[in-house]
């Protein structure tokens, strides 16, 4: 009798088994679709963000080229004549009279420290190797290669 309850129930378990065993496929598929899923959606999101970073990147290249274009017309605008002699002028004489302002100041404050030096006691050597700084070094360069390096450059471009 026992053998037969034992065999009712282990037949029973080894039919249920297969049954249980689809169970537990089924949950390990759904379990691996979720999973692919969330990683399909986190893929859209850093797809999404790249387009938009390439859109902004191209909104922001069209825009420096309007701002490029518009800088360029600008530019050009302001060494046309207007046809009022005394605007065209005084246009005219704007970045030289700055200019000169400008090295009169630049001038009258490096004369101006050479001599506190002097009357401080320093040597005049001294005075002006302590007045010659690096960046007077680098401004006397810009001065140069603009008067005559750039000269050379705007010939050479007027000729092509």
């Amino acid at each position: 009798m026992i053998e037969t309850l034992l065999g009712g129930l282990l037949g029973g378990a080894f039919r249920l088994a297969p049954e249980f065993l689809k169970w537990l496929d089924r949950k390990g598929e759904r379990g691996h679709e979720l999973a692919m899923q969330d990683k399909a959606l986190e893929f859209e999101k850093l797809r999404g963000a790249s387009r938009m970073n390439e859109i902004g990147a191209s909104a922001d290249a069209a825009w420096n080229t309007g701002a490029i274009e518009a800088f360029k017309e600008a530019v050009a605008g302001q060494g046309r004549p207007s046809g009022v002699k005394w605007a065209d002028a005084l246009s005219t004489s704007v970045r030289p009279v700055i200019t000169y302002l400008f090295m009169a100041l630049y001038c009258t404050a490096k004369a101006t420290a050479f001599f506190a030096a002097l009357n401080s006691g320093a040597s005049w050597v001294i005075a002006v190797q302590a007045g010659w700084t690096d960046a007077d070094q680098a401004l006397w360069s810009g001065v140069l290669n603009f008067w005559y390096v750039g000269r050379v450059w705007e010939r050479r471009d007027a000729r092509s």
